[in-house]
């Protein structure tokens, strides 16, 4: 059966671009993926990659740049198939543009065109929404500050919003999709 699947692989139509919803912690990235998948119809594949950080099941507390880069192109990696097979997919998690090289790589292999979008509300709103998290809240944003400023050179793709509720800035990623604004 893997035999039919990486024969059948091979000459699939062009593969679907995978949306990378980025930005710094706090900015509402799972919230606004939750909207996407809402609004999206067809099959939507959602990777959050947050989840990986449960993958180290035996491994001390506390993220290393070796498990950060790890999980990346695990997520990335993981994200190929569905796309290939003509599944929208979003790709969920805080990956920094120094990374994006290492993204464009993995999905070059197959062909599979990428979408940046980068939620950066203000500073402000990502260290109350990062302090106001359920699941391990920050009280400290100042460690998270170099991580905010990394995404200023890539205006483009960013989307900057304080106010508008999840479902407006989803319909806004969408609407930029379709007109190319956000592609890679």
């Amino acid at each position: 059966m893997l035999d039919t699947y990486c024969t059948t692989a091979k000459f699939a139509p062009m593969a679907t671009p995978i949306l990378i919803l980025s930005g710094p912690v706090g900015a509402g990235k799972t919230t606004v993926a939750h909207e996407l998948v809402r609004q999206m119809t067809g099959d939507v594949v959602h990777i959050e990659g947050d989840v990986f950080w449960s993958f180290y099941a035996n491994a001390p507390h506390g993220p290393t740049q070796q498990r950060f880069r790890t999980i990346m192109s695990a997520m990335t990696a993981a994200a190929i198939p569905f796309a290939t097979a003509g599944s929208q997919v979003i790709l969920d998690f805080s990956i920094p543009p120094w990374f994006l090289g290492t993204v464009r790589k993995i999905a070059a292999m197959r062909d599979v065109p990428l979408d940046l979008v980068i939620l950066r509300p203000s500073e402000a709103v990502c260290a109350a929404r990062a302090k106001a998290r359920a699941e391990g809240p920050i009280d400290n944003y100042d460690p998270y500050s170099d991580l905010y400023r990394d995404f200023d050179h890539l205006s483009t793709h960013i989307v900057c919003d304080d106010t508008s509720p999840a479902s407006d800035v989803a319909a806004q990623i969408s609407r930029g999709i379709a007109q190319g604004q956000f592609r890679l």
